[in-house]
């Protein structure tokens, strides 16, 4: 039986990483896409009091451009860019979806792949259908029956791989060729363009955060919960909070307590694998390797590691539902890790005081409906 599992990261801010600058590119692009819109950054007193702080700042990603998560901000960049770099005419024009659909010399017999927990998947088989391309998305054993047939309804082509995440991924990278181009949100040796423009694609909710504190004359928060998988959405999010210079925000990375692959890497100072099978309900979260390309900014900027069992989700999940908050379980895992630390009694250890601001990024809403119904009933 899984239990809490803290670890502090002495090697934080010892070994800083430069990564590519931040740019506001990708929100260009991102505005360009049907139904943009800046998703909600919501004050939650109610949150403030259970973790017993000043201020909690939900950003809700429930609902981005009609998807049930913020994935597809980094699908879609990735997608323009990888699509343009192989099959179009150079340009020195912005990447936006008309100027890469503009220049696209084929689409007939070309198509987009990705492996999948869910969300990844389904925000890849959104872009190929904007582009007139098809999709073949694979997902691991296990994936809940909705997850499928949501990615299904972007019309794509679903394979079940017999076998973990990181197997799906391995499957995924073997249908490469002239005309499949594999669009991954985890890196490997010899493959980092797509992993890096989805990190960079993530960078649109952070901007999007800073121009509505700015707005509300809100707290930049001091303390920043991160739920991770491979770690791509964590490194966007300390790219920005924490690249830049000293200082900033204290940062936690929460991951499932069986598939914690980053809080093992952190102990071992190098990537580092956790084996299968990874069955938590936080099924996004369920990574057993660190991307490559994520790994070193983890690693140099993250405090705070934090695993948790599936009922630290669970309780998450209704503490957001009593705020008006509708997250899926790998979308309260954030918050999960915090209200587990303050429950152990070990809040300190992530910075938590009754002058915090802290910020959460709810990253999913339910995307296993069933399950959802379950879990709130009692909130």
């Amino acid at each position: 039986m899984f239990g809490l599992e803290v670890f502090t990261n002495t090697a934080a801010n010892a070994r800083p990483h430069t990564f590519a600058t931040e740019t506001r590119d990708p929100l260009r692009a991102h505005r360009s896409l049907p139904g943009y819109a800046p998703t909600p950054l919501r004050d939650s007193p109610t949150l403030a009091q259970r973790l017993g702080v000043g201020r909690v700042l939900v950003k809700d990603e429930s609902e981005r451009l009609g998807l049930p998560s913020f994935k597809i901000l980094g699908a879609s960049w990735a997608s323009l860019l990888e699509v343009q770099r192989a099959w179009c005419t150079p340009s020195d024009e912005p990447v936006t979806l008309s100027s890469v659909i503009a220049r696209l010399d084929r689409t007939t017999g070309r198509g987009l792949v990705a492996a999948t927990d869910g969300n990844h998947g389904r925000g890849v088989a959104r872009m190929a259908a904007l582009l007139g391309l098809s999709a073949t998305i694979l997902v691991p054993a296990g994936t809940a029956r909705s997850r499928i047939e949501a990615i299904a309804s972007e019309h794509a082509e679903v394979h079940v791989v017999d076998g973990t995440y990181d197997e799906a991924v391995l499957a995924s990278a073997q249908l490469a060729d002239d005309d499949h181009l594999v669009v991954s949100d985890t890196s490997w040796e010899g493959y980092e363009n797509a992993p890096r423009a989805v990190i960079d694609g993530y960078s649109t909710m952070f901007h999007e955060i800073d121009d509505a504190t700015a707005a509300a004359d809100l707290p930049a928060p001091d303390v920043v919960a991160l739920q991770a998988g491979v770690g791509a959405f964590a490194a966007a999010a300390l790219r920005h909070y924490r690249a830049a210079g000293p200082g900033g925000p204290t940062t936690v990375i929460v991951e499932p307590s069986g598939a914690a692959c980053l809080m093992a890497s952190a102990r071992a100072g190098v990537p580092s694998k956790v084996p299968g099978p990874h069955t938590s309900s936080m099924a996004g979260l369920n990574c057993g390797l660190p991307s490559l390309l994520a790994w070193p900014v983890v690693y140099g900027y993250t405090d705070v590691f934090v695993a948790v069992p599936d009922s630290c989700a669970e309780d998450a999940m209704r503490a957001l539902a009593v705020a008006g908050v509708t997250a899926g379980e790998s979308g309260a895992a954030g918050l999960a890790g915090l209200l587990a630390l303050v429950d152990s009694g070990t809040s300190r250890l992530a910075g938590l005081t009754p002058d915090s601001c802290v910020l959460v990024v709810n990253t999913e809403g339910a995307t296993d409906p069933e399950n959802y119904r379950r879990v709130v009933a009692s909130a």
